[in-house]
């Protein structure tokens, strides 16, 4: 008996018992779809999380910060000089980091958290400054405008499409958050009010409460300094950052702006005063270098991130690689992919057991079929491998079906978050389901069907041809 007549008495006998076959095979496409479905969310998570380093800097970037926290470092001794213990991101820095081996570029970034004011809302403000390098670097997707340009004498901004919702209305204290409501301010065409020297804000607000509540005179007290004059900037977008008001992404919340520019207007306004973010010696006097808050560091190749890293920080600077949060999210998603893929592995052994009896009720019915085929001569290779077949035959077919429906069931789990508020993707699908799984999930379905229907096989095997067909 060759191949060809194995394979048409196979497919015959399955479809004799159509109702049977098609509950078995019913087994199979609800096991194959669950496995592949519970495996997809993990997969899912797991690209979504990738795509987020990405908008981060991806896996070949370094964060380099001062030995003592960066832009929150203070002088522990009595002198005005920085001691030689503690490193912070200057210029010098930045030139030491550009000459170690690997290193392809290195962008300073200096951020702060200023207040802005427009009509009756005001709110604090994730700044970022850049150089244009390092803002095209960062890949920022804008739905309208510029990145900011070098030296333009004022401060151009780049809003990110989530920043209304750190601005609150004054007296009220209701934001976004409150009332589910945007402000009434158009980022990309309105003027704003920029004060970066929050301090002297507050400072003037204060006492103009205490003298409305007239807990204090006009002068105020003897001998004391009276608040300083605030500068409030005068700033516009020159773009916008892509999406909409629940389209969370990596630059969502941030405003950017050029870097050299914020640092002309920052040591104007704070001529002789301590730049806020900046360290300062013990006497509360600034230094004469501009310190950056970090700087990224763009290695050549991802597996040369470890090796720089650790000569940064020989040179004794903290340093932070996504590379290293990427290894901690992959033993986690591994965890959670195992741990889905083991529920759905639970309803394809359920499906196992449904093949095995669907094999030996058909061995039962057709024991006279098998006594007259070992007496024309046929091997008992031949009748091992015919119900061998019909059981792969179910593992395929069920594996295809099962397919396709945990293909449509992925794209629902897809519309459903994407439309749903309560789950944040980024942008990317929370069931993600790769062409290797496809194919993977089949011949797994199929191996579970061949080993179901081993044991039935192996009883064909051993029945006498003589009874076989005396009991028939």
């Amino acid at each position: 008996m060759n191949l060809m007549d194995l394979l048409r008495m196979s497919s015959s006998n399955l479809r004799r018992r159509k109702l049977r076959t098609f509950l078995t095979v019913l087994g199979v496409v609800i096991g194959t779809a669950s496995i592949v479905v519970m495996i997809s969310l993990g997969l899912g998570m797991k690209q979504a999380m990738y795509q987020e380093i990405e908008e981060y800097g991806g896996l070949k970037t370094i964060n380099v910060r001062g030995a003592e926290g960066g832009d929150s470092m203070y002088y522990g001794s009595g002198s005005e000089t920085q001691e030689e213990s503690e490193k912070h991101v200057d210029d010098a820095c930045l030139s030491d980091l550009k000459m170690l081996e690997h290193v392809e570029s290195v962008e300073p970034v200096y951020t702060m958290s200023p207040m802005m004011l427009k009509g009756s809302y005001e709110g604090y403000v994730e700044l970022m400054a850049m150089t244009p390098e390092g803002l095209a670097a960062r890949k920022i997707e804008l739905s309208q405008g510029t990145l900011p340009k070098k030296n333009s004498g004022q401060l151009e901004l780049v809003y990110g499409n989530m920043v209304f919702m750190n601005f609150y209305e004054r007296g009220t204290g209701n934001s976004y958050w409150d009332t589910g409501e945007v402000p009434d301010i158009d980022f990309a065409k309105d003027s704003l009010f920029l004060i970066l020297d929050g301090d002297s804000y507050n400072a003037s607000r204060n006492e103009g409460a205490m003298v409305m509540g007239g807990e204090m005179g006009a002068g105020g007290d003897e001998g004391e300094e009276a608040p300083r004059a605030v500068k409030k900037h005068v700033v516009r977008a020159c773009g916008m950052v892509a999406g909409g008001v629940d389209d969370y992404n990596a630059n969502a919340y941030y405003i950017f702006c050029d870097l050299e520019t914020l640092k002309k207007v920052l040591k104007k306004e704070f001529a002789g005063r301590v730049i806020p973010g900046q360290p300062q010696t013990k006497n509360g006097k600034p230094l004469k270098e501009f310190c950056y808050s970090y700087a990224q560091v763009i290695v050549d190749d991802a597996d040369n991130v470890a090796e720089v890293s650790n000569m940064i920080k020989e040179m004794g600077y903290n340093t932070e690689t996504n590379a290293e949060l990427m290894d901690s999210v992959e033993r986690q998603m591994g965890i959670i992919q195992a741990v889905l893929g083991g529920i759905g592995a639970v309803s394809l052994f359920v499906a196992a057991i449904g093949i095995a009896n669907t094999m030996m009720m058909s061995i039962y019915e057709r024991t006279k079929e098998i006594g007259v085929m070992k007496v024309l001569g046929c091997s008992l290779k031949n009748i091992k491998g015919m119900f061998l077949m019909e059981a792969g035959f179910i593992g395929i077919f069920g594996g295809i079906v099962g397919n396709i429906l945990s293909l449509m069931m992925s794209g629902a789990i897809n519309f459903l978050a994407g439309q749903s508020d309560m789950v944040s993707t980024g942008g990317a699908d929370i069931s993600y389901i790769p062409f290797w799984l496809m194919l993977a999930s089949i011949g797994f379905a199929m191996l579970v069907g061949i080993v179901a229907g081993y044991f039935p096989a192996k009883r064909a095997m051993k029945l006498s041809p003589l009874e076989a067909i005396r009991n028939g």
